[in-house]
């Protein structure tokens, strides 16, 4: 049988299910750079160069191999422009007897390709490079009221035997998360970060996109990410021998202009596959086991892997496409502007929308705490906010980033994936960066003409959405805290709240005049 074998452009590991058994001089690899997955969102700038940089380099090794590569370039004059019509370009020629690739990993794709009618049958094979298949996880779930990453994380812990003890988790705790909280002290500073130097088909793909994609988001220069597998094994031997070992204790501080601090910067290789997860972390475990590294930051990196990871990727293949849909809280309000021109005199804000455009990169916390809590307190439209990530980050894969945005992030979800919203005020900020020392706000001021808008819109988002939220145990103190409040209080944070929304564009001034 001669087989046409497709290859996404986040498939680009020499293990995928789809090339299983392919054969040189006989079966064809077919890849595309698609129009249509480029404009699906205006993703940022150095995404595209990543992506393509790193599609072009993999076709070059197949062909080493001596396979024959069927590889559409985004100036070919007959690409189509979308993955699909491409299949059916070239089985066009004749002499195929079926179809193979891997599951996608965006539920959209992965439908129209599944209802493609092509005259050949389609083998659709698992995508085994993840450590939990969709069936198995979908097993875990079944039957149960709640879905808890902590517990899932458990259970991945005990299949793959990481950090594991016989039947006990090493050092006595599944999770030490605790220990990983700490302000970065002043003066304190990472090591050098190795950054990649673009090679010659990167060079040649930043070039391209300088010149057709001036609408996109972000710089495209300076460039830095891995785009082939020995880059991104440098990158990672860099994090695992020089950052590792102080990563735990400062995983989620933030610090004025230093976007990087001692995070791994390997997600943008990870999830287009130059990178394999369950290696990674064996690795991670080996450096605990040797004594180069505290069990605190394996531990934590291994949990953003094997739980975190894994853990979204079911819970989005579980529950789309309705999963897209939900807005538990009801948020209807536009995106500020300054998400995207990052002209803001919020200082926490304005570093993290800057770290986005120049470097295509913000890590957990920022994202997080600052830009998606932000987001949440404003009662920003979840599709919106949804679009926001997909768009800035070069990590950004729909099965990755929804249920981190419209779950984690936005508490869209209702609590599918978090037990409780991730509301904070200016407090949590000042405690684990040093934003607010330089910022124009003031952090201890919650209704002032100078407050932090943090502040009063944090106790407005509680009190606006008190009847959502009285069944979230996680949220007691804080509620309890707001209905002690004076009935005076209360409306001087709606009235503050409303101001900030109007005058950030997330509402409109009649409804802010309404409130007020």
């Amino acid at each position: 049988m001669r087989s046409l074998r497709l290859v996404l452009g986040d498939q680009l590991s020499r293990n995928l299910s789809a090339l299983e058994g392919v054969r040189p001089g006989h079966d064809v690899v077919l890849m595309v750079e698609s129009r249509v997955e480029a404009r699906a969102w205006k993703h940022h700038r150095q995404k595209l160069v990543l992506v393509w940089s790193a599609m072009r380099q993999f076709a070059e090794g197949l062909r080493r191999e001596g396979l024959d590569v069927r590889y559409v370039g985004l100036d070919d004059p007959d690409n189509t422009g979308s993955i699909e019509s491409e299949i059916r370009r070239v089985l066009t020629e004749g002499g195929f007897d079926r179809v193979i690739r891997t599951a996608c990993g965006k539920w959209a794709l992965e439908a129209r390709l599944s209802a493609l009618e092509l005259g050949v049958p389609i083998e659709t094979r698992e995508d085994d490079r993840f450590i939990c298949s969709r069936a198995a996880f979908a097993g875990w779930a079944a039957n149960r009221r709640e879905l808890r990453m902590e517990y899932f994380y458990r259970e991945m812990r005990r299949k793959t035997g990481l950090l594991m003890d016989g039947d006990q988790p090493a050092g006595g705790r599944w999770n030490f998360d605790a220990d990983n909280r700490r302000k970065l002290p002043a003066g304190v500073r990472p090591p050098d970060r190795l950054r990649v130097t673009p090679n010659a088909v990167t060079r040649a793909v930043i070039g391209r996109v300088s010149e057709g994609f001036e609408d996109h988001f972000g710089a495209v220069e300076p460039f830095g990410w891995p785009t082939n597998a020995e880059e991104a094994e440098a990158v990672f031997q860099h994090f695992l021998n020089d950052m590792l070992p102080a990563f735990g204790d400062w995983q989620d501080a933030m610090a004025w202009g230093r976007p990087f601090l001692w995070h791994g910067l390997i997600s943008p290789a990870l999830n287009i596959g130059l990178l394999d997860p369950l290696d990674i972390c064996r690795r991670a475990e080996a450096a605990y086991r040797q004594g180069r590294a505290p069990l605190n930051a394996v531990e934590g990196f291994i949990r953003q892997i094997i739980g975190w990871r894994e853990f979204v990727r079911g819970v989005y293949w579980l529950k789309m496409p309705e999963y897209g849909r939900l807005n538990a809280l009801g948020a209807r309000g536009a995106l500020p502007g300054f998400y995207w021109s990052g002209q803001t005199d919020m200082a926490c804000v304005a570093d993290t929308v800057r770290a986005a455009h120049d470097h295509a990169y913000a890590h957990h916390i920022q994202r997080l705490m600052v830009t998606g809590n932000l987001a949440m307190l404003l009662g920003v439209d979840p599709d919106a906010v949804d679009d926001w990530y997909m768009v800035v980050f070069a990590d950004a894969y729909e099965w990755v980033e929804m249920p981190n945005t419209r779950g984690m992030a936005t508490f869209a979800d209702g609590g599918v994936v978090g037990s409780k919203p991730y509301a904070a005020s200016g407090a949590y900020i000042d405690r684990m960066s040093d934003y607010c020392r330089g910022c124009r706000y003031d952090v201890k001021d919650r209704l002032g003409d100078n407050a932090c808008p943090f502040n009063a819109l944090y106790w407005d988002f509680l009190d606006r959405n008190l009847a959502r939220l009285r069944g979230q145990g996680r949220m007691m103190m804080p509620l309890r805290t707001l209905e002690t409040m004076a009935e005076t209080e209360r409306q001087a944070f709606r009235r503050k709240a409303a101001r900030t929304r109007e005058a950030m564009g997330v509402i409109a001034a009649s409804d802010a005049a309404a409130i007020t």
